[in-house]
């Protein structure tokens, strides 16, 4: 649209969706070996949305779409320190030495994991809390610790919650 030859930006309208990511769905556009996608159920969606951050095929939870870039960005930046929270099952139980550990931090094969709050919810069960998002990080937190995670699950983003009533694979 141009106004006496000044073209004009209409803003575009942003879209907030909370998706509850079930296994067996890839957070990709599109997945290389041909795996069922997130975006598979918004290829309809009026407008384009993009996953922040990234949920493992084999993990579950909460999962922002958003077309809004600004907020994606202060989300993911490690400068803003967002707090995400997973409930993780482990291959073992839990006790007050892998909760030192997490608190004081874990040196990975490729960098240092900033220190984490592990709460033990159930001997083999605990909720981690991470501001940063690497690679399978709370996996590689708890192999770190001699524990093996059987599952794992994306509670909280921010401020973010996971209606519990809201069924997998639904937004």
């Amino acid at each position: 649209i141009t106004v006496d030859g000044k073209l004009i930006h209409l803003e575009e309208e942003k879209h907030y969706l909370a998706y509850y990511k079930p296994v067996g769905e890839v957070t990709t556009v599109s997945d290389p070996e041909g795996r069922a996608t997130v975006m598979d159920k918004f290829r309809d969606y009026p407008v384009r949305l993009y996953p922040v951050g990234r949920l493992d095929f084999d993990s579950e939870g909460l999962l922002l779409l958003t077309n809004d870039g600004e907020l994606m960005n202060n989300l993911l930046h490690p400068s803003h320190e967002v707090d995400k929270t997973y409930l993780a099952e482990v291959d073992g139980p839990l006790n007050e030495s892998h909760v030192a550990a997490f608190a004081k931090g874990l040196h990975l094969s490729d960098f240092d994991a900033q220190p984490a709050l592990l709460e033990i919810v159930a001997p083999q069960t605990g909720r981690v809390t991470v501001h940063e998002g690497k690679f399978h990080q709370i996996k590689r937190m708890f192999a770190a610790v001699g524990r093996e995670v059987t599952s794992l699950h994306l509670e909280t983003f921010g401020s973010l919650v996971l209606d519990p009533n809201l069924p997998e694979g639904e937004w």
